[in-house]
Order: structure tokens, then C-alpha cells, then sequence
């Protein structure tokens, strides 16, 4: 499906922006005629949330340049229509905000429950049953005329829950919505966004036009009154879900500790002036807790001088006719009720504000613009009052002991109320916060689900069999390597560093990494789904952690959180010197599944070989940082049972989970986790794309990172692209794994690869053992160690023998005189490890360290 470019600055085209254009009336009026047939050709395509989230930071940047050309032109659009240039840059403020992807994660997060909630993923990885949050289709969004921001927020949250959007704003209202999600559309290069925005501005008493657009709908949120909700409810169809986004009432409720305290009076009058109580959340009332109408009175006196100070610091616009009408009308009233003994009104000489004490409890609506009710209402009498105008509730602000708040917010909840706020903070939200009681994101889904077979026990998610997955392009910019990510830390905030691993250091100085809890548990579950493709299977598998634990290391504790959102049976072992004991651990417990590092592993299978072969109910071997060698492997299968040998997942502990193994991965070939990452190949000697299938330095974008630009960094890892759908039947794309930078190292002029030397030692020798390649400065020459495993490796002389013939370079080197070779058969313990994680040092380098 394609659609014509998104022009974000039309002239004088027209009032409404039609996917990815300006139109006039003429042109809308036809095509609203077309509007189910539309809707059902945009739905049938899925859209992603990434995309979505991509294009919203992308004009949050936008919205946050000062000088920038997409802030100058929405600015010029509010201000043309009668803002005021602050309100004006004060509302684009808020949109960058609340469109910044930290903000719309957050959100993703509290409301439906993941980042993709779009993908049909297992709820349970027990069970072969697959839920997601669907659109809910053809989504209309009638907007207020009081809140500039309302209409493209809203249509924002209908992007990310994969709706076609129909927004209705006013025709007095200025455009500013219109333009907004043009600008928001041409972020979008695929024009996905384009197709699911259609913003119409035309007046309500077109009811040809609402009839049309409600017509079609499958959900309508409306917002207003009870006359405007009535009105819009009239013209959807059955079956069509109506969202209510209507006028609310709040107030504020003192203790007499509260009613007190002169702060407690300052803060409660700034609400008062906020906004000129235009807000649902603005107080309306003050209630009291007390029976005394002497002490309401008092109070009303009281307060009336704060709300004076208040009010002289915040400018006050002028009144409609029709506001000061209202407001002249109450007061009037109130005066009159004052020879009854009822009521009492404080009021400013220039009516700037007023306070209205009234000794009867009913919940009344104020006139607004700094006018607020002063009532009484026991603690006692909280249900039997409110509870009747429960439908009508919003903002509770309480004030009192800790105690007390903890009491009446029970109050007030039973009776209806949705917010319960602080005094002086009724009309502060958070990200995320449920609006009116419900959470948006979920009145405009819906709950599916998909219950399949067997045959979909390694499958995590459905969409990756039916096509590939949105991923964004990468970044331009330099590249990034370690000592770059550290450089970053110096000046990450406190809120983005709140999990601390290091790492193994097994090439190079161990490093610091640190990651948000919302990205580490997002990592964990794209690392669990990537567990379920390699064979993992939580339902039946009974699985050792077996990795190093300590020292800040990640690997233990990761596979244990990957584990844990599994739902997994799991015993936490860990690696340790003591191979009887974690031997004994494994058969006590009926252990049938072990993870681990390949070369602890080894060790233990074999100085615990009589108990684990009697034992013979090893079936799955999961193995991460390093590799099994082909000879390993075979012993693992022959000797010991074991069915299934696999990656348990591909990653870095800068990076987390990159990869993951499949059923029919072969080798070092992963699938690429795209929900995290961005790949890029780069040719080793320039940083250009290698041709596709072609090897290359592995490249990677994180985009699951808060607070930390992880963009194009080189993790040391060769690889190649491998193309065509994997046999899994997943489109998720795939790398071969060709080794890491350090693998391969110059000596003697010449250079050696060391998976060249454990290829050798295999075919040539029949070697079983791990392989380590020491580099020295010699006397007059350089010298190269290799070490073998004197356990499977008797004859040194013969193993020189044979890399000197199997390996050319080598053979070259050392005829040339620019090289000797020994080698040499040791004791597994003698090899070198890096102290945490215990992974096998395969280069030790010390000629950087001579002299």
C-alpha cells in the first residue's frame, strides 16, 4: 500500500488533513462517504508500535528545538488563532513531553502491560497460548474546545494501540492539530502513520458530517457534557464502544490540623487560580471535616485572604458574557441565602475571586475562575453525601496526619472519587496515569487471543511467522566502542542507572554497565522468548543455573530473572570449585537441564563423569559466552546422554540479549533480537556496509536503553548476514557468528586466527580439550605458546607437528625465523580464566605488557 508524500506546510489547501494531505470540504465531504471502505483496507495492515514510538521522538526532538522549523511553524499556528505566545510554547511543551518515547514506554508499560503489546506473545510460556492487545478499528475522537492538547494526544494514543484515527476538532478552534499530526506523519518515512490519521475540522452542528463519521465507527470517544455525550450517543451504531470523556467535579478535604496550616491554605489557593479551575481536576469545594457551621465561617474568612494573596500574583484573562453572567448569578444567590443563616460570600472588590461558605454538604458545582464552595462534611457522612454524584467524581486533595490521608483516600475511593492527590497538587499528573478511572490505551484495544497446539512450543511469538518485524533504520553518527559507553556513564542521571553488572573482562579491563529495571526486564523477556525458540521447555524442563555468580557478573543472575518470567522449575547452583557438591546438587534435585559456561561445564561432566553418567538424565545443554567445539559436542551426546546442546542466548553485558538460537540453527547462527536492536555489518578495514551474506564487524543500535545513547557500537564480534526465512518458518533475520576481533592476532608478521588452531587440533588430532594461544616476547624473536589439555593431549610434539603442516601462516612464520611455536600439555586447572564469569581467555596477548 503506498501514499503520497506528507506535506507538513500546506498553504491554503484546506481546513482538514486527510492521510498525509490538506483537503478542502468539498473534497472531505466525498471522502467520507468512503470512510468503511477506507477503514477496512488501512486495518488489514498492522502497524507497529515501534514505528509509532520512532516518529513521536522524532518530533519531540522537534518540538524541542527553540529555533527549529516545526516548533516556529506550530507556534505560528497557535498564535495566529488568538494563544497567547506563552500558553502557546507551554502546550507544545507539554505534547514534546508527553510524545518523548520515555513517556509513551512508561505508558506502554502501566497500561498494557509491554512495549510490543501488539504482538501476540505467550502470557504464560507454560502454555502454547498467544494474547495481544488488537485495535479496536475505526477510532473517532471527538476533541473539547478547551484544551489545545487533548486532540493530538489522544490521537497519539490511538497510533499506538494501531487504530484508524478520525479526529473531529471545532472549527473556532485553531488548526493546531491538524498541522501537529502532519508534522507527526512526515516523521514517518513508510507513510504507515499517514495511512491511520484522518483530522477533520468542522463544527458540531454538521451533523451530516457526525452522523457519517460515527457512523463507521467501532469506538467514539467524545468529550464534554452530558448534552454533548448524549448528542454523539445518538449517532453510533450498535455495538460501537462509546468512551466518555466527560466534565468531572474535584474538590479538596481538610482535617482540622490541615485547615491550620497557612502552607497547607497557599498551596490549596494556587490549585484555586490554576488554569482558572478550567481543569476537571481544579478544586470546586473545599470540604471540612467538622459538623461546625461556626468553624466553616471561619475557615472561609481565613482562606479568603489566601486566595487573595494567590490571585494577585497570576494575571486573570477576561470574562465571556456568559461566564461573568454565571458567576454574577451564584454569587447573588448566595447573598441572598446569607439572611437565611446558610451561606456566607467573601469576594473580591474587583471580583477577581470569591469564596462562597454554604453550611449545607451537597457537592456543588462552582462557577469557576477562582471561585470556590466551602462546605462541612464529617468524616462520617463522606458515603452518604458523594457517593450519589459518584458518576461526576474525579480529584479528591487531602489534607491531614499520614494516618488521616490513609483513611479518608479510602473514603473518598468508595464513594466514586478516581484521584487522590495532595493539597496544591490536584492538577499534577504522571505518565501513565489512568484517565477519568480507566487506562485510554485499553478502551481503544482490544483483549485477542489465539490457542494453538503443540506444534508451537518454540514459538514466542506468532507475528515472527508471518512476516518480518518493523526495524528502524540506524543512526548516522561515528561509531561507538567501550571506552565511549563509560565516557556516558560519567553523566548518566540517577533515574536511568539503577541496575549495576561488570563485565567478565575476557577481553580487556572489565567494564561497567547499567541498566533501568523496566529495560532489564524487557531484556529478560526477549531473552526468555529467544529461550523457548532454541528448545527450552518450562513446562517440563528442570533446569541448573550453572553460570558464575558474584563479583557484579551478570550472567547467573540474568539466566535466573530469564528463567523466573518463564515460569520455570529452576535450581540456583551457580558455578563453583566444588564439582562433587554441585554434581550431588544436580541428581538430589532431579536436574535434567543445565546452563552454564561451555568450559565449566566441561569440567564438571568430566571430574564428575562416573556420578553424571550413572546418573543419565542430562538431556539439555544450554551454553553462553563461549562455544562447544565439535569433538566437545559429541562426547556430551555419546557419553553422557545429552540430546540437546545449544547457545542459550547471544548478547553482551553492555548490550544485554542480541540473539537467540532457534531449532534449526546450526552452528554459530542466531536470530537477531529486533525488539532491542538495530544491526549494522560494516566491512573490518571501513565503516561501510558489507554486501549482503558477506562477513563483516557486527554493528549494534540499542533502542531498549533509557537514558543512554547506545547507537552504533562495536561489541568485537565478526559475523555475516544470513538470508531467506529460517526453517522455523521465523522472518526474524539471522547471523552467523564468524569469532571476535581478538581471535584473530598479528605475529611474527602474520596473521593467526585461534579458531584456525582448535579447527586443527580437532580434525588433525581428535582433541576433545579447550585451546588457549599465549603470545611472548622472546630474546631475538616472538614466541607463541599453544596449550592443550594434557588430558586429551599426550604428544606435544606431534600436536606441533600438526599446526605447523595445517596451518600455513604459522608454518611461514616460523621457517622465516620471525616466529617459535611451542606446545604445551597442562593441567585443566593451569589454564588462564577471567575471574568472574570463569570463560576461557582463548589469546593471552603479554607481549603488550614486556618491558
Amino acid at each position: 500500500m503506498t501514499t503520497a508524500p506528507v506535506n507538513p506546510e500546506p498553504a491554503t489547501a484546506g481546513a482538514h488533513f486527510w492521510q498525509g494531505s490538506f483537503i478542502d470540504d468539498e473534497e472531505a465531504a466525498r471522502r467520507l462517504a468512503e470512510l468503511p471502505e477506507l477503514a477496512a483496507r488501512v486495518l488489514a495492515e498492522p502497524l507497529s508500535t515501534e514505528l509509532v514510538l520512532t516518529a513521536c521522538q522524532h518530533l519531540a526532538d522537534a518540538l524541542a528545538a527553540p529555533a527549529g522549523p516545526v516548533r516556529t511553524r506550530l507556534l505560528g499556528v497557535l498564535t495566529d488563532g488568538g494563544t497567547d505566545p506563552e500558553e502557546a510554547a507551554a502546550t507544545l511543551a507539554e505534547i514534546a513531553d508527553a510524545i518523548a518515547r520515555p513517556s509513551l514506554e512508561r505508558k506502554l508499560r502501566r497500561e498494557l502491560g509491554a512495549l510490543r503489546p501488539e504482538r501476540l506473545a505467550r502470557p504464560d510460556a507454560r502454555e502454547t497460548t498467544f494474547e495481544a492487545w488488537a485495535p479496536v478499528g475505526l477510532l473517532v475522537h471527538i476533541a473539547p474546545g478547551n484544551a489545545a492538547a487533548v486532540a493530538p494526544l489522544s490521537t497519539v494514543e490511538g497510533l499506538l494501540t494501531g487504530n484508524l484515527n478520525v479526529l473531529k476538532t471545532s472549527s473556532a478552534d485553531t488548526p493546531l492539530a491538524q498541522h501537529l499530526l502532519a508534522e507527526l506523519a512526515a516523521a514517518d518515512p513508510t507513510g504507515a502513520l499517514a495511512r491511520r490519521i484522518v483530522a477533520l475540522r468542522f463544527p458540531s452542528a454538521r451533523t451530516d458530517w457526525l452522523r457519517q463519521i460515527c457512523g463507521a465507527a467501532d469506538a467514539v470517544a467524545v468529550w464534554g457534557g452530558e448534552d454533548a455525550v448524549r448528542s454523539v450517543s445518538e449517532l453510533v451504531p450498535a455495538g460501537c464502544r462509546l468512551i466518555e470523556w466527560g466534565h468531572r467535579i474535584s474538590f479538596a478535604y481538610l482535617t482540622r490540623d490541615a485547615w491550620s496550616d497557612r502552607v497547607t491554605l497557599d498551596a490549596l489557593a494556587a490549585d484555586v487560580c490554576r488554569y482558572e479551575q478550567q481543569a476537571c481536576s481544579s478544586p470546586q469545594v473545599v470540604y471540612l471535616d467538622t459538623e461546625d457551621d461556626g468553624e466553616v465561617f471561619a475557615f472561609a474568612e481565613r482562606f479568603a485572604a489566601h486566595l487573595a494573596e494567590a490571585s494577585a500574583v497570576v494575571p486573570r484573562p477576561a470574562l465571556e458574557p456568559a461566564e461573568h453572567a454565571e458567576i454574577t448569578t451564584t454569587e447573588l444567590v448566595a447573598r441572598l441565602e446569607e439572611h437565611l443563616g446558610l451561606t456566607r460570600v467573601l469576594a473580591a472588590e474587583d471580583g477577581s475571586w470569591r469564596v462562597l461558605a454554604d453550611t449545607r454538604p451537597a457537592l456543588a458545582a462552582s462557577p469557576l475562575h477562582r471561585s470556590v464552595w466551602v462546605k462541612p462534611l464529617p468524616r462520617t457522612s463522606v458515603m452518604a453525601v458523594l457517593r450519589p454524584m459518584r458518576r461526576y467524581l474525579q480529584t479528591a486533595a487531602i489534607g491531614g496526619s499520614r494516618a488521616d490521608v490513609a483513611r479518608l483516600s479510602q473514603a473518598v475511593l468508595a464513594a466514586g472519587v478516581l484521584r487522590v492527590t495532595p493539597v496544591g497538587g490536584m492538577l499534577d499528573g504522571y505518565h501513565g496515569e489512568p484517565h477519568d478511572g480507566v487506562y485510554a490505551l485499553q478502551r481503544y484495544s482490544r483483549r485477542v487471543s489465539v490457542r494453538a497446539g503443540e506444534a508451537f512450543a518454540t514459538t514466542a511469538c506468532l507475528d515472527d511467522l508471518a512476516a518480518p518485524a518493523f526495524v528502524p533504520a540506524a543512526p548516522g553518527g561515528p561509531l561507538l566502542d567501550k571506552a565511549g559507553v563509560q565516557e556516558q556513564l560519567r553523566t548518566l542521571a540517577p533515574d536511568h542507572a539503577q541496575l549495576y553488572f561488570r563485565s567478565g573482562g575476557s577481553t580487556g579491563a572489565p567494564a561497567l554497565s547499567v541498566f533501568t529495571n523496566a529495560d532489564y526486564d524487557t531484556q529478560m523477556r526477549a531473552a526468555a522468548d529467544g529461550l523457548l525458540a532454541a528448545g527450552f521447555d518450562p513446562a517440563r524442563d528442570r533446569a541448573a543455573n550453572l553460570f558464575y555468580c558474584g563479583g557484579m557478573y551478570g550472567s547467573f543472575i540474568s539466566f535466573f530473572s530469564i528463567l523466573e518470567r518463564l515460569n520455570a522449575t529452576q535450581l540456583p547452583i551457580a558455578a563453583g570449585p566444588d564439582h562433587a557438591a554441585t554434581a550431588e546438587a544436580l541428581v538430589t534435585n532431579g536436574a535434567d537441564t543445565v546452563f552454564g559456561m561451555p568450559s565449566y561445564l566441561w569440567q564438571l561432566f568430566h571430574a564428575e563423569r562416573a556420578a553424571l553418567r550413572a546418573y543419565g538424565r542430562i538431556r539439555k545443554v544450554f551454553y553462553g559466552g563461549e562455544h562447544f567445539t565439535a569433538e566437545q559436542r559429541r562426547v556430551l551426546t555419546e557419553e553422557f546422554g545429552v540430546e540437546l546442546i545449544r547457545s542459550a542466548a547471544y548478547g553482551s553485558t553492555d548490550l544485554g540479549p542480541l540473539g537467540y538460537q532457534c531449532a534449526h540453527a546450526e552452528g554459530s547462527v542466531h536470530h537477531v533480537l529486533t525488539d532491542l536492536h538495530t544491526l549494522e555489518v560494516l566491512a573490518p578495514e571501513a565503516d561501510r556496509p558489507v554486501a549482503a551474506g558477506q562477513p563483516g564487524r557486527l554493528v549494534f543500535t540499542s533502542r531498549a536503553r533509557a537514558g543512554q545513547r547506545l547507537e552504533r557500537y562495536q561489541i568485537g564480534d565478526l559475523g555475516r548476514t544470513v538470508d531467506g526465512v529460517c526453517p522455523c518458518g521465523s522472518h526474524t533475520p539471522r547471523i552467523e557468528l564468524l569469532g571476535r576481533y581478538g581471535d584473530v592476532v598479528r605475529v611474527g608478521t602474520y596473521f593467526l586466527n585461534v579458531r584456525r588452531f582448535v579447527a586443527v587440533a580437532q580434525q588433525e588430532l581428535g582433541y576433545r580439550g579447550e585451546l588457549q594461544l599465549v603470545l611472548e616476547t622472546g630474546e631475538r624473536r616472538e614466541r607463541a605458546v599453544v596449550r592443550l589439555d594434557a588430558q586429551y593431549a599426550q604428544d606435544g610434539t606431534a600436536a606441533r607437528a600438526a599446526f605447523l603442516t595445517a596451518v600455513a601462516e604459522l608454518g611461514s612464520a616460523v621457517e622465516e625465523g620471525l616466529l617459535d611455536l611451542a606446545v604445551e600439555t597442562v593441567d585443566s586447572a593451569a589454564f588462564e580464566r577471567t575471574p568472574t564469569s570463569g570463560k576461557l581467555r582463548t589469546v593471552i596477548d603479554r607481549r603488550r605488557t614486556a618491558g
